[in-house]
């Protein structure tokens, strides 16, 4: 795809703030050929590759080229790239449904058959990416939205593809970035990463999908990740009295310390829990469901908390604060530890790390 450097007010009507994060926003864009409604992606480049105002422009390069390769139904798509000296701005998909669990949190009651069909779409998505040798790592509620809210049936979209990596052949890759609640052992402990730290996050997911409960989260984002190294994780029988032996056979599956012995996607996909194999399995699901009360807890919670970091962040944001820094070169191009949906959550394991060390 080539960028364009023209004004991207040349070819679209730009609207409304959508979000924002340190070094950017996302605003509605109207395209003025065809009428269609985009989303851009206004993100703020360093004009010095030594200043620590705005993004490296290595970096919005390497997202266009992984969206680039993931042309998929569940994929958020990319149309256009604008450049100018200062910024660069990416036309994607206007995605106006929301987030999956906050669609699942108005339901009163949601079976494991229906969670299955999410869980389904989400699988065939990152299926698809990691035959592309493409790791999203930061796959959490907050990046699983609907295409439309009202379709039926629903349709799924991942975004955020600001920390994906596209892997190259004999490559060792690290990154230290990553929400806590949701990176696993070897982000902690600074190892290198595959495209099974993905399938680690999706079962914390799974967990919390059916559970309302996150399995080590914790008071602390240090406990929280003191837990993840001890595996300290249950399925306490008051909460889970409604889920299925084969949902937690699938999460204890994916929750597994050493990444080669976790399912990939594909496997996912051929778990009985997903694609059972006799009548008894398919009875089973239908009786089995989520914990809609815990879950509407957590997703209340879940949102409030947000809230709260973005009134940090608009505080950060005034300051001109840079929120963190890399703790090697081979970090430098993930943003500063940036999410696009959340500020504050957000940080590096590295950091964590070192309380760790400090406190053992």
């Amino acid at each position: 795809m080539a960028f364009k450097h023209v004004n991207v007010e040349d070819l679209y009507d730009i609207g409304g703030v959508l979000g924002s994060g340190h070094f950017g926003q996302v605003r509605t864009l109207t395209e003025r050929s065809t009428g269609t409604q985009w989303a851009g992606k206004f993100i703020k480049t360093r004009k010095k590759a030594s200043s620590r105002l705005g993004v490296e422009k290595g970096a919005v390069e390497r997202e266009v080229e992984v969206l680039q390769a993931l042309h998929h139904p569940n994929i958020m798509a990319l149309k256009d790239v604008f450049e100018s000296r200062a910024e660069m701005v990416l036309v994607v998909e206007f995605i106006d449904g929301g987030e999956l669990f906050d669609f699942i949190a108005e339901k009163d009651n949601v079976s494991e058959s229906e969670a299955i069909e999410f869980l389904k779409q989400i699988l065939q998505a990152v299926d698809f990416m990691h035959s592309k040798h493409i790791a999203h790592f930061d796959l959490k509620p907050e990046n699983i939205m609907l295409s439309v809210k009202d379709a039926a049936p629903p349709n799924i979209k991942l975004i955020d593809f600001g920390l994906a990596h596209q892997f190259k052949q004999g490559e060792e890759y690290k990154s230290s970035c990553g929400t806590p609640q949701y990176i696993p052992p070897e982000v902690i402990n600074y190892g290198p990463l595959s495209t099974a730290t993905d399938m680690w996050s999706i079962g914390v997911i799974t967990y919390i999908l059916l559970s309302g409960l996150s399995p080590f989260q914790d008071y602390t984002d240090e406990d929280t990740l003191k837990n993840i190294l001890a595996m300290k994780y249950e399925f306490p029988e008051h909460i889970f009295n409604m889920t299925s032996d084969l949902a937690k056979d699938f999460i204890h599956k994916l929750l597994v310390t050493d990444p080669s012995e976790r399912m990939t996607a594909n496997e996912c996909l051929i778990h009985q829990w997903i694609k059972p194999l006799t009548r008894k399995q398919v009875a089973n699901r239908n009786r089995s469901s989520i914990n809609m009360k815990n879950f509407k807890k957590f997703n209340a919670k879940r949102k409030w908390k947000m809230s709260f970091n973005m009134v940090r962040m608009c505080n950060r944001l005034l300051r001109l604060q840079p929120r963190c820094s890399p703790s090697s070169a081979a970090d430098e191009h993930l943003r500063d530890c940036e999410s696009d949906t959340e500020d504050t959550v957000t940080k590096t394991a590295s950091l964590m790390r070192r309380r760790l060390s400090s406190s053992t």
